[in-house]
């Protein structure tokens, strides 16, 4: 786990009175592909494309006017609203798996059926339909753990200081 990593939220009980909990923030959603795993979280409120909008053999961004453009998601919880474009998605998140660059999890609000496929193909452990939207509570470099077999994703806020 990264030293970077602040594990206490401030909750507020009373209107002016935070009080201090080392309890993540937990939301549930609905399992896509089932596992767990835990990572470093990056986080765009720009859909994504899988032809022609990333390269699966580095997993980075490279769609030209995308807020990611040049990042890589391998290895990393990606939280995005969900895909556009065409049915590229299978097999550019498949090549991505089989490169070792595939995301750790994928995080989404809108489920298509090429999200559901590029899912499934990539292994990465998948939830939608959440009860809080994750782009809303989540940021780049949050600590995610995803278990998807529960509908579980809890998350440490990264220390911003």
């Amino acid at each position: 786990m990264s030293t970077n990593i602040e594990t206490t939220n401030v909750i507020s009980d009373t209107p002016g009175t935070p009080v201090r909990s080392d309890a993540p923030l937990v939301l549930r959603g609905r399992k896509v592909v089932g596992g767990c795993v835990e990572g470093e979280a990056l986080v765009t409120r720009d859909r994504i494309s899988g032809w022609g909008g990333i390269d699966p053999r580095t997993g980075t961004i490279i769609e030209t006017r995308h807020e990611l453009r040049g990042q890589s998601f391998a290895n990393k919880v990606l939280v995005f609203p969900g895909a556009k474009g065409s049915s590229g998605w299978s097999s550019q998140f498949h090549i991505a798996r089989i490169a070792g660059t595939a995301p750790l999890a994928m995080l989404f609000n809108e489920m298509t059926t090429k999200i559901a496929l590029g899912a499934v193909v990539s292994h990465a452990p998948s939830l939608t339909d959440f009860d809080i939207d994750p782009l809303d509570v989540i940021e780049t470099g949050d600590w995610v753990r995803v278990d998807a077999e529960r509908g579980v994703v809890e998350v440490l806020k990264r220390s911003r200081a």
